[in-house]
């Protein structure tokens, strides 16, 4: 019997999963729009969401090297992790688009900074100090700072001696009204600058996760309800079974992508195109001239924000629009892809000026909340599955 009762310990112990609960809050855009300086900061910067994937440069010479800030406008899903001993707590974006951790730190005196958590290395026993620093362009200022490691909790984790940045500068009054203090990557390693070892590779060499895998569920309703995994695969938050797709690039989550129809009729990547799987990335994206064309086709208009508005009484007269995925058919419903808020409707598609040829996608929030998502880093590849209705 005792034996009998240690394998049973054993067997439950690698069943383990580590839940980081996610909030839904205002995104930046919103709290700009009801602080009335939304206009104002769509003049300074250009809103483009394939700068965080195509930068102006190739450099990686310094962290987080060319990440646009501005891309995380829309973004509404936010999760708390800890830094230090004893913990200091920070609401961070839980990004598979990018595969750096970074806060704010006492050491910033900009306005952005002042009106967040900021890490305070002097009260951390377990904090310790590097000469490198790192720069995060974004518009037309740098994020400005430096590295260091520390002990990182993460949903009942104990990440010890993790790489993150701490900021010292903030320039762009914007982020004030930012709901996040920081980011935390999940994407893979090689677009880590400086070398900098992702929070989820560390929890894995540590031994403190029994799968190299984590998943994501985010809720369409509630302000909680969404959470990331760690180590493991809840079926409670899915239906049916995970259909696999092979990463095809490893860096970011990148698929390949069959077509894009509405009523069987291709609208887009009607020769297959690339996608990536982007927590980070609160829309849907694709090449402008393909955006445009499904715009048309659910009869969006600008409004004076550059939103994409749709009449509200028109979405129970709009197609499905399908992706095809792995000869896998994964429909958006017109309640999906259109986002009702405060009595208005907005679409959920936006371009992207590629400097590119390739035809990319970014497969955001939008597609996620209808899809529980597997990021497998053991097989490199994502696991797609219709999420539970609650």
């Amino acid at each position: 019997m005792r034996w009998l009762l240690l394998l049973g310990l054993v067997a439950l112990s690698e069943c383990i999963t580590h839940k980081v609960p996610l909030v839904k809050k205002k995104s930046l855009r919103k709290n700009l729009t009801e602080q009335g300086k939304l206009k104002d900061f769509l003049k300074i910067h250009h809103h483009n969401l394939a700068s965080k994937y195509f930068p102006a440069t190739s450099e990686a010479a310094n962290f987080l090297d060319e990440q646009p800030l501005e891309n995380y406008l829309d973004t509404e899903y936010f999760g708390t992790i800890s830094i230090g001993t004893p913990a200091q707590n920070f609401t961070v974006i839980f990004d598979t688009g990018s595969s750096n951790l970074w806060v704010p730190s006492i050491y910033c005196s900009s306005s952005a900074c002042t009106n967040h958590n900021r890490f305070n290395p002097e009260e951390s026993s377990t904090y310790q100090g590097t000469d490198e620093t790192l720069s995060i362009t974004y518009g037309t200022g740098s994020m400005t700072g430096i590295l260091g490691y520390d002990t990182v909790q993460v949903g009942g984790i104990s990440d010890v001696n993790q790489i993150f940045g701490l900021s010292e500068t903030e320039p762009g009054s914007f982020l004030y009204y930012a709901p996040f203090d920081g980011i935390l990557g999940l994407a893979y390693p090689s677009i880590s600058s400086s070398g900098g070892t992702p929070v989820f590779d560390n929890i894995w060499d540590e031994g403190l996760i029994s799968e190299d895998l984590f998943s994501v569920y985010l809720s369409s309703n509630d302000e909680s309800g969404s959470v990331v995994i760690f180590g493991g695969i809840d079926s409670s938050y899915y239906t049916g079974s995970l259909n696999w797709v092979p990463v095809s690039v490893e860096g970011y989550w990148q698929i390949t992508v069959d077509s894009i129809t509405m009523e069987g009729e291709s609208i887009a990547c009607s020769s297959g195109c690339q996608a990536i799987v982007d927590t980070g990335t609160s829309l849907l994206a694709g090449p402008t001239d393909a955006i445009s064309n499904i715009q048309s086709y659910i009869g969006a208009s600008e409004d004076s924000y550059g939103d994409m508005v749709v009449s509200c009484s028109s979405i129970s007269s709009l197609p499905n629009i399908v992706f095809t995925i792995n000869g896998v058919q994964y429909p958006l419903s017109p309640s999906a892809y259109i986002l009702e808020s405060d009595d208005s409707c907005t679409s959920g598609f936006e371009g992207m000026d590629l400097s590119s040829s390739e035809e990319l996608w970014i497969l955001g929030d939008v597609f996620i909340r209808q899809y529980f998502t597997v990021f497998d880093r053991a097989n490199n590849q994502v696991g797609l599955a219709a999420v539970a209705q609650a």
